[in-house]
């Protein structure tokens, strides 16, 4: 057997073996509050090989006129209950309705991939909240797998085995201005995960058309060893990178940062244009002054944590510099 034949093997056994331990995860994972949401469930694999026959969600409170989406071979099961607080629906008081959603008689084999979709309100939030939606998978009579850990305070979710999927609520900017904080107070933190301390920061309004935005933030390391800022992922953008502005031969160029951001101990390390920045590449829909920009930060040794950024005026911004 050739060298190149091994290679092969050894990388469809690695991702083998990543499909086997992947989580059970929401497509999008944060929505402002106060809004409609279509959560996106991801299922990754069946228990330990067999096919997966049943998927049950669990609501969580705040999520409320939750509608199933159907699916061709499945049959849906509604499971209503008492809300603990009244919600409005569109001027009717409202205290109860599905807390539990259940697609049952199907087949998804182990190697296949689906998805299972519930669109409901986001609502009666006045701080930043993670929702939390046990799953479980059942898969025949005998094997199941449920998905419904929660992680303890500054614990990374991706070190548990089975975590519950987790979508968190933000602020809108109508909530904002009726608790009487600035939409920078209210997104911008202090989030701690690990060692560090993320606060501050913003990003910067676009041109209508636009598809490229930039900002940052503040992190502080309080812990005895470096960090690093890895990776950054938002859903608003097709993908985040990590630049850094320099003069190189008296021009000022843009080089993206493939191996990230180090945060050495005791210090602070800001992200900010024309120096250290993120770029938002591939953008949805151009960032509006006094929207806000959900991402979630990947550091090396504290892991991932979500973070929200206002979105302040335009003005200066990274547009014209050359990329190295």
């Amino acid at each position: 057997m050739t060298k190149t034949r091994l290679t092969f093997i050894a990388a469809g056994l690695t991702l083998v073996a990543a499909a086997a331990h992947a989580h059970a995860t929401f497509e999008v994972d944060s929505t402002p509050t106060e809004e409609t949401f279509k959560a996106v469930l991801q299922l990754p694999h069946g228990c330990d090989g067999k096919p997966t026959t049943e998927v049950q969600v669990k609501l969580p409170e705040g999520f409320v006129f939750a509608k199933p989406q159907p699916k061709p071979g499945w049959e849906l099961e509604i499971i209503k209950g008492d809300y603990d607080k009244t919600y409005d629906n569109h001027g009717t008081k409202v205290s109860s309705g599905p807390v539990e959603i259940r697609w049952k008689g199907g087949n998804l084999p182990d190697e296949y991939y689906d998805t299972f979709v519930i669109r409901g309100k986001v609502s009666g939030f006045d701080k930043e909240t993670v929702l939390t939606f046990p799953t479980t998978q059942l898969c025949g009579s005998e094997a199941k797998v449920v998905w419904d850990q929660v992680p303890a305070a500054g614990e990374d979710a991706h070190a548990l085995e089975h975590p519950a999927p987790t979508v968190t609520v933000t602020l809108s900017s109508t909530e904002h201005a009726h608790s009487g904080h600035s939409a920078h107070q209210a997104a911008t933190g202090p989030v701690e995960v690990g060692d560090l301390e993320i606060s501050g920061g913003a990003v910067k309004a676009m041109l209508p058309g636009a598809k490229v935005g930039g900002g940052g933030f503040v992190i502080k390391n309080t812990g005895s060893t470096d960090d690093r800022l890895i990776a950054v992922e938002s859903p608003v953008a097709g993908r985040v990178e990590l630049h850094e502005m320099a003069m190189e031969n008296d021009v000022m160029k843009m080089r993206k940062l493939g191996e990230g951001v180090v945060i050495p101990p005791g210090e602070t390390v800001e992200l900010k244009s024309g120096d250290l920045h993120l770029m938002f590449l591939e953008v949805q829909k151009p960032f509006a002054e006094g929207d806000t920009v959900p991402v979630t930060l990947t550091f090396e040794k504290a892991g991932k944590v979500d973070y929200v950024l206002p979105v302040g005026a335009a003005g200066g911004g990274t547009a014209g510099h050359k990329h190295k």
